[in-house]
């Protein structure tokens, strides 16, 4: 196998990192008005997801990243075809991250409510645009020659990538609650439970719609199993969340979006951005990658820091596993 297409397969592994970690991030902030019924419900909230959510955003730092150094071709047209969603998702982390840090600097119900807002939109936008841009690589972009955009800026808006936008956030949403059920205790617990099973079916069913639609257009007769996976993983997410096994649930969901992430980049092998005007303008493997030293290069030194990335990110997970409930919290100051 060349290192073009081992780029590939690890480029797809950094999006399936950063959508399983990310997911739930993104779930328990757009969660946040309707799990959290005070300002003391809320910070329980917000600490669960407190000492990790600026760790998962790097996921997407490195995958563009490796994007652009690994097929530069396919970042310049994906990221300039797609400009705006990716300006706006920009714009939301930042608010984002900025509301983690500010909300608790003053003792005022209006200042928090303020940031909450942030962290809300903060979340839904980016859940939102990063599922626009992945459905949006995989489903296509209008190109020329050259890998050049034909149209508007807004091409990389259509009723399918919609689609995908709604899969990725949907997803999310059950994610977060079934985080929410595995790191908190109490009341918090059992209504971010109901919740998941509750809308979890009908906040699934985009990603379902989101599979097919891919397998139908641009799939083989081996992608059809991973999207068997992710079925079966889903019901049993569901069962093992009515049967109060949260970390057996959130376990499942993972392998939900695993399967998604393998069917999808399966299906859009060997090209990395197809073109919708005419097949001889899709960008390939082969064509965008970069030249050999610099695959080599990035292989050696992805060797050596991965593991340091995964150990440290592990070890974090593990120091703060406990669950957490409003009598555990320490008071606001």
């Amino acid at each position: 196998m060349d290192l073009a297409t081992v780029w590939f397969m690890v480029i797809a592994l950094f999006w399936l990192g950063y959508l399983f970690l990310e997911g739930f991030d993104f779930g328990v902030g757009m969660l946040l008005p309707i799990l959290g019924r005070d300002d003391t419900e809320r910070r329980v909230l917000i600490n669960t997801i407190g000492p990790v959510w600026d760790g998962n955003e790097v996921w997407l730092i490195t995958a563009a990243g490796a994007t652009f150094a690994a097929f530069p071709g396919w970042y310049a047209a994906l990221l300039s075809g797609a400009y705006l969603p990716v300006v706006l998702v920009l714009l939301a982390l930042i608010g984002r991250g900025v509301a983690f840090e500010y909300r608790g600097k003053v003792d005022s119900d209006r200042w928090r409510r303020a940031w909450d807002a942030a962290i809300v939109a903060g979340s839904w936008i980016p859940a939102l645009g990063v599922g626009l841009l992945l459905s949006t690589t995989v489903l296509g972009l209008p190109l020329g020659p050259g890998g050049d955009r034909v149209g508007s800026a807004l091409v990389a808006i259509r009723w399918e990538t919609l689609l995908g936008a709604l899969a990725i956030a949907g997803f999310a949403l059950v994610h977060g609650a079934a985080f929410v059920a595995l790191k908190t205790d109490g009341d918090i617990r059992r209504r971010a439970g109901r919740f998941a099973l509750r809308f979890g079916p009908a906040a699934l069913v985009p990603v379902a719609g989101l599979l097919v639609l891919v397998q139908l257009r641009e799939g083989t007769s081996w992608t059809w199993i991973p999207i068997g996976v992710a079925a079966v993983a889903a019901v049993a997410a569901l069962s093992r969340l009515r049967a109060g096994r949260e970390g057996q649930a959130f376990a499942a969901l993972g392998l939900v979006i695993a399967a998604a992430v393998v069917a999808l980049f399966g299906a859009l092998h060997p090209d990395v951005l197809p073109s919708t005007v005419d097949d001889r303008f899709s960008l390939s493997i082969a064509a965008t990658a970069s030249g050999p030293y610099t695959l080599t290069v990035m292989t050696w030194v992805a060797a050596f820091g991965a593991p340091a990335v995964l150990a440290y990110q592990g070890w974090t997970y593990w120091v703060f596993r406990r669950r957490i409930g409003t009598e555990t919290l320490p008071g606001a100051h």
